[in-house]
């Protein structure tokens, strides 16, 4: 526990520098093209409207979820999974890019996730306006369920250190770890449920897909927008979720502490 107190301890003393690098490395990253940071809209909503194309007028031929427009309904799984994705594939190999250049200093390693997952998050804002300007579009009110989206905006980060923090940690020390990972999401993208709804299953395969931590963001992402059940609702779920947050976190902070002082002889 210890391993874990010292991580978070890292986290919170150095939230400041957290932002100001992320922002160095959002400006960097877009400094040598034309548009500039507009890629990080530009992107997404070309994705966006190739789904949109295929699964919403080729597939289902433009019919709504019920009666939510399939756009919109399309969206509010897109949106978590465009911000989510890039932060674990690029946040696990956060320590192996720069721990070269931070290992001859004093410099915490165990925040180099934490700049990883907020760089990506402007993106994850922009598309959340996006959100709201198709909902308004489609004359969508939102109802007093939304008050519970800051919980799972909350879940999914915790989740999202919790597992880059162990990632980034393996993939030092095993580098095929990182082409694994890449390859997972790849698969998990169309195991979440964000094209389908798991409500399209029989009941004895929608505990396999609840399994999924991912799938617990996206659904509740899904209920704060479009009036689903409260998150207090299913609470065996919410003890899943926080439970294995939890251990993956701790794995990740044991392994983290025990190979910190190591990492350069990875390299």
């Amino acid at each position: 526990m210890t391993a874990v107190l010292n991580i978070l301890k890292d986290q919170m003393s150095y939230f400041p520098l957290i932002f100001r690098l992320s922002f160095y490395e959002i400006k960097g990253k877009y400094q040598m093209h034309y548009l500039g940071i507009l890629w990080q809209f530009i992107g997404p909503l070309l994705q966006v409207s190739v789904y949109w194309v295929v699964f919403g007028i080729g597939i289902r031929n433009g019919e709504p979820i019920g009666e939510t427009p399939y756009l919109f309904w399309l969206l509010i799984g897109l949106i978590p999974w465009f911000f989510i994705s890039p932060a674990v594939i690029q946040g696990s190999n956060s320590i192996y890019s720069k721990v070269n250049l931070v290992s001859k200093m004093k410099f915490p390693v165990s925040i180099l996730p934490s700049i990883s997952i907020v760089s990506n998050s402007l993106n994850f804002l922009i598309m959340l306006v996006v959100l709201v300007v198709v909902a308004l579009f489609y004359n969508i009110g939102f109802s007093i369920y939304l008050l519970q989206l800051p919980y799972y905006i909350i879940c999914m980060y915790a989740f999202l250190y919790a597992l880059v923090l162990l990632c980034s940690t393996i993939s030092v020390i095993i580098r095929d770890f990182q082409l694994l990972i890449q390859s997972l999401m790849r698969m998990l993208f169309f195991l979440t449920p964000i094209f389908w709804s798991v409500d399209n299953f029989p009941e004895k395969y929608r505990t396999f897909i609840e399994l999924n931590p991912f799938a617990y963001v996206i659904n509740g992402f899904r209920d704060s927008f479009l009036s689903g059940d409260w998150f207090y609702n299913d609470l065996r779920y919410l003890f899943y979720f926080w439970s294995f947050v939890l251990l993956v976190m701790f794995v990740g902070s044991v392994l983290h502490e025990n190979f910190k002082n190591k990492f350069v002889d990875y390299l």
